[in-house]
């Protein structure tokens, strides 16, 4: 992997270039996100027509916007698209009227308690339009009649997800989730775009154990969509992590799987709690990103979620103060670290069965105690084979000897090895 400072920048870079596009749950701004994405590691996209019943939803159709404006009586633009794609109501329906100030007020969106900001609003499927801008602007707009326009088209067309698939030595699959539907949001969404990427590629570094699953879908209709057009082998996933939230300056936080003791929450904790950093572990909940899809009862898949500060916990959330001067790089890092961590906890995380479960094995007659001569953890070591012979009992992995013992999980791991190649344990 590339040096840390050289990743931050280049993971701020991508979430820079992504900001200005008009993403929403469908259309060209989806699809122009993933071809950026696409740049940096292959993607395999898939393109669903609109009126595709998935489970209990139907894909809606395909919006697309070119421009969009509140003109004064003297043409100037007092709310232009052009200047942020926040400045519109997701999925607004076209318009071109002229109408007063206080007709136009009920379609206008604005934080009144943050008066420069302009909010995120949407109205997927309930068809409106609409406007969002900072309050103070609109104090400042005097009663008479405006232009308004909304240059946008809402027709059949497609539902549009990618995925990026990095091989493993086994077929058993951990999904690792970030949604493409936000606009210009850079903590939420695309500092997760840019964190998975980034992991994407450092795990085609290696040879991973599991094959991991990347996707890039719009939220919740999205990994819906994935999921009812992979029932059938939905089994293949065993572990997974949906990231959002991952650039800001908050300590970070996972929130653990509808199961809570799956085996991505027992690793998650335990890298967390061993790496020293400040963080947070929620229970789960139904509310939030895509874990809650993946989590329900009938899927009922092992999968967390990881951020930083979570959805609505810091005021910027969804709201045009949610740039990319508000991602730190250094955090981006982190996340990408503490991902990189897990995932090789994961991947080595085994279950063994001691094959000379009578008494203590001769550890010295097979070597293994020569082997560890010179090390400045020789008695950690010996106490990790131990430790390992002791729980090798084909029900406890690899993650309880560290957690019971209290030693390093590279440690244990290290110590299986060894005593795998003596032949006194298998898996």
């Amino acid at each position: 992997m590339a040096p840390v400072t050289w990743v931050g920048n280049h993971m701020h870079a991508l979430v820079e270039r992504l900001y200005p596009l008009c993403r929403s749950i469908t259309g060209d701004g989806v699809r122009a996100t993933l071809d950026i994405v696409g740049e940096y590691i292959p993607l395999r996209t898939h393109e669903v027509p609109t009126g595709t019943r998935v489970l209990d939803w139907t894909v809606p159709q395909e919006w697309n916007i070119r421009d969009a404006y509140i003109a004064d009586s003297a043409g100037n633009r007092v709310v232009d698209f052009a200047a942020s794609s926040l400045h519109v109501l997701g999925y607004s329906l076209p318009v071109s009227a002229t109408m007063p100030l206080a007709e136009l007020r009920g379609h206008l969106h604005t934080l009144p308690d943050h008066p420069s900001w302009v909010p995120y609003r949407t109205s997927y499927y309930q068809p409106d339009w609409g406007f969002c801008l900072a309050q103070e602007v609109l104090d400042a707009l005097p009663d008479g009649d405006y232009e308004v326009r909304i240059d946008s088209t809402l027709a059949d067309g497609h539902l549009t997800y990618a995925e990026h698939v990095v091989p493993g030595q086994v077929p058993d699959e951990v999904i690792v989730s970030c949604h493409v539907c936000h606009p210009s949001l850079a903590n939420d969404n695309l500092a997760g775009i840019a964190v998975a990427v980034f992991l994407a590629r450092a795990l085609a570094e290696r040879t991973p154990y599991y094959t991991y699953r990347f996707l890039f879908a719009p939220g919740t209709i999205g990994a819906i969509t994935w999921l009812a057009r992979n029932a059938e082998r939905v089994e293949q996933v065993k572990h997974g992590l949906v990231l959002a939230c991952a650039g800001d300056r908050g300590s970070l936080t996972y929130k653990q799987s509808r199961r809570g003791d799956a085996e991505i929450d027992r690793v998650m904790r335990h890298v967390l709690q061993a790496s020293d950093r400040p963080h947070r572990v929620n229970e789960f909940t139904p509310y939030g990103y895509d874990e809650r899809q993946f989590c329900s009862p009938g899927f009922d898949l092992g999968v967390g979620s990881l951020s930083r500060t979570p959805y609505a916990g810091y005021p910027e959330y969804h709201t045009s103060a949610d740039n990319p001067d508000f991602v730190v790089p250094g955090k981006m890092v982190d996340t990408l670290a503490v991902c990189r961590e897990a995932f090789a906890v994961l991947d080595r995380n085994r279950r063994y069965l001691n094959l000379s479960p009578y008494g203590e094995p001769q550890l010295g007659r097979r070597g293994l105690y020569d082997a560890l001569g010179g090390r400045s953890d020789t008695k950690e070591a010996q106490l990790a084979m131990l430790w390992v012979l002791s729980l090798s009992d084909g029900e406890h992995d690899l993650l309880d000897v560290a957690e019971r013992s209290g030693l390093p999980f590279d440690t244990v791991a290290v110590a299986a090895d060894a005593l795998g190649a003596a032949g006194l344990i298998k898996e």
